[in-house]
């Protein structure tokens, strides 16, 4: 088993109440839950995310711990939190990583596997 890996789970949802067509805003809710499926404790430290709408447009946005957190995960542990976007047409796609220290020093990112938004079905779809 690898000393530096994490797993990442997201699951968006869309927000109609927060959300206005009319004016061409989307709004989303996802919940991520991110294990340490690995050997050492290590940190969350910062986050990269690449977002895309159906237009073409992409936003990479860059930012210290998640929601405020930078948790630090022994072996076996999670950390889950919500968190949101919106975007300027009905669908997207969401990827991008984390940036994490183990507590030996060792450095490593961690996939974010991308998954779609879409304002269009009752139910999120993924990809895989």
């Amino acid at each position: 088993m690898p000393a530096y890996q994490f797993s990442v789970e997201v699951t968006p949802h869309y927000l109609p109440e927060q959300s206005a067509p009319e004016d061409g805003m989307y709004a989303f809710s996802y919940n991520v839950f991110i294990r340490n499926t690995g050997t050492m404790a290590a940190q969350v430290i910062s986050r990269t995310w690449h977002i895309n709408d159906a237009n073409g447009l992409h936003e990479k946005v860059r930012g210290l711990g998640v929601v405020g957190h930078q948790p630090l995960l022994q072996p076996g542990e999670s950390f889950e939190y919500t968190s949101g976007t919106r975007l300027r047409t009905p669908t997207g796609t969401m990827h991008g990583s984390y940036f994490c220290v183990a507590v030996d020093g060792e450095k490593f990112d961690v996939d974010i596997p991308m998954f779609v938004l879409d304002a269009l079905s009752d139910s999120a779809r993924h990809l895989h």
